[in-house]
């Protein structure tokens, strides 16, 4: 795979899992940081690049353009063990996928931007981001209570887009303490990338 740019931000969870498979899978990349909070995906040069304004968003050498961070997961790891041969497994991985940008990303993230990079008050952000993360973080449990990675016992990008914003899931407020399973889906996902273990404080 000849070289890419990837677009980017380092806080993004979404961003994140990007580079974490293009390291993986040693494809050489130039990493395009970009502050979302400053408008950098705002500008006229970057629309051009992606109209919906949203990173990640990848450029190949050739100019093609691929947006979504699980869309790029999948180009990057193509042909990888990460994505299954079994024709089930592989659909399984990827109703995960579409899970996680549904039910998973848009509380745990949400609640997690407010409250880290926004500094909203408690009070003012929805309570519903709340029961609706914790609804997604006790699936998840059920799920990881049996095996020890999200489809059967191969470690496929499922994990890593459910681990990107689950690993930092206390920064929104959510204790991973009342997880157990998850917690330790957590360590063997990072360990499986090559990442520093997040913190786990419990939630006071």
């Amino acid at each position: 795979m000849s070289n890419i740019t990837l677009y980017g931000s380092s806080t993004s969870g979404n961003c994140l899992k990007t580079r974490w498979i293009a390291d993986l899978m040693g494809v050489a990349y130039d990493w395009r940081e970009m502050d979302v909070f400053a408008g950098d995906t705002r500008t006229e040069d970057f629309l051009a690049i992606n109209p919906a304004g949203q990173v990640p968003c990848m450029v190949r050498e050739d100019g093609r353009i691929l947006a979504q961070s699980n869309a790029i997961m999948l180009y990057l790891a193509e042909g990888s063990a990460l994505i299954p041969e079994d024709p089930f497994d592989r659909a399984k991985m990827m109703e995960w996928m579409f899970w996680e940008q549904y039910s998973h990303e848009p509380a745990i993230a949400v609640r997690r931007a407010q409250l880290k990079f926004m500094n909203m008050p408690e009070a003012d952000i929805d309570p519903m981001l709340m029961q609706k993360g914790r609804r997604a973080l006790g699936v998840m449990e059920l799920r990881l209570m049996a095996r020890d990675f999200i489809v059967g016992e191969q470690f496929t990008l499922a994990d890593v887009a459910l681990v990107a914003y689950t690993r930092v899931a206390h920064e929104g407020g959510f204790d991973l303490a009342d997880f157990p399973a998850v917690r330790s889906w957590v360590h063997r996902v990072e360990r499986e990338l090559g990442l520093e273990p997040a913190e786990y404080e419990t939630v006071a």
